[in-house]
């Protein structure tokens, strides 16, 4: 874990946006502005005292830090470095997503604050507190091991998908988005963003496009959708209890099948083709539920007809291949220089499409 720090790198953090201070003369914008980031937690009521911070989490796009000051712990979350489309990392919008589905009862850390001014650190961000709990993608944090845990571990997961999805869609939470057409606004805004995110030729995933329309299921009813629901996503408070679901930059209103089928096929399983979207290889250890058994545990807690998932799946692959190439795109621009994910998406994009071929090839001929 990184260490906490006060002392300003030159690069992804300085004292001042003014000439001399580092901002200006840095070769890419930096991600914190530490003197007007202070007078905005002055304003918001952050204890005054030395800040300290730390960078957290594992993302590729959006940027977390943990902040101290004055006793106080809080984290702030903001979109990277620009350029990227005005649409995207809308920071403002998701504070009002985690604020509406928080009110609801669904676990998120409170927010705090909210700054839609890119003048204070380069980007509009939000303030939220600090949940401790532990993060589980690629080994077992100490504690989480013991008889059970491993199953008790997905259970929860799977058990907090299926209370989102049954969050009732009125006041706040009703105003996030339009369910109606969903399926048909995803694949269709996906095949617009390939030509836009590529410099090369994939045919799979164009062809993918008119296949998905094609075999497009009727969809099951409306709900929140998290819209990047995997275990990489949500802190554990103990293997068998969710201490809060995280990163709700894509949360909308619609089909809630969307997020069961990103959450397959995100979940590492032993003997599958290795994707770039194998965000959790702890999992293919001995212990773990199978895929089969998150479905099945999902459709007896939710009562869903899951005979469609595999095409849930293949849009769940196809739209990451996409947003992974825009990743590649960037990097082949110069825009990501330090990335050290975004080379293997040469091949892992064209892997990503097999992958989607292949679950939508099992939702065609009518298996699981």
């Amino acid at each position: 874990m990184t260490a906490l720090t006060s002392t300003p790198d030159g690069v992804d953090v300085v004292r001042t946006p003014r000439p001399g201070g580092g901002a200006v003369e840095a070769a890419r914008p930096p991600l914190l502005v530490l003197d007007p980031l202070e007078r905005f937690l002055d304003d918001v009521g952050i204890p005054a005292g030395e800040l300290a911070w730390r960078r957290i989490g594992d993302g590729q796009a959006n940027v977390t830090y943990e902040l101290r000051r004055g006793g106080q712990r809080v984290v702030l979350r903001r979109g990277p470095r620009p350029p990227f489309p005005p649409s995207a990392h809308d920071m403002v919008r998701e504070a009002r997503v985690v604020a509406a589905v928080g009110t609801a009862g669904v676990p998120v850390p409170a927010v705090r604050a909210v700054c839609p001014d890119d003048a204070v650190v380069g980007a509009p961000f939000y303030l939220m507190e600090l949940v401790e709990g532990e993060v589980v993608t690629g080994r077992l944090p100490d504690g989480f091991d013991g008889s059970g845990d491993r199953a008790a571990l997905v259970h929860a997961a799977v058990d907090a998908l299926a209370d989102l999805h049954a969050v009732p869609l009125e006041g706040d939470v009703a105003a996030l988005g339009r369910p109606d057409g969903y399926l048909d606004r995803q694949v269709r805004r996906f095949a617009q963003l390939w030509p836009l995110n590529t410099r090369r030729s994939v045919p799979l995933v164009e062809s993918l496009a008119e296949r998905l329309a094609a075999t497009r299921p009727e969809g099951e009813r409306a709900a929140v959708v998290h819209g990047d629901y995997r275990l990489g996503n949500l802190m554990f408070a103990a293997p068998e209890r969710v201490a809060a679901i995280l990163d709700w930059e894509m949360a909308t209103l619609g089909d809630p099948l969307a997020d069961l089928g990103y959450l397959v096929a995100t979940y590492s399983a032993p003997g599958s083709a290795p994707t770039p979207m194998d965000l959790t290889p702890v999992t293919t250890g001995p212990g773990f539920p199978s895929r089969a058994d998150l479905v099945d545990r999902y459709a007896a807690r939710t009562g869903a007809d899951v005979t469609a998932l595999p095409w849930y799946e293949a849009l769940a692959l196809w739209k990451s291949a996409i947003f992974c190439e825009a990743m590649y795109s960037r990097w082949l621009d110069g825009q990501r220089p330090d990335d050290d994910f975004a080379p293997a998406l040469a091949d892992g994009v064209p892997a990503l499409a097999e992958a989607a071929a292949h679950a939508l090839h099992r939702h065609e001929r009518g298996s699981r």
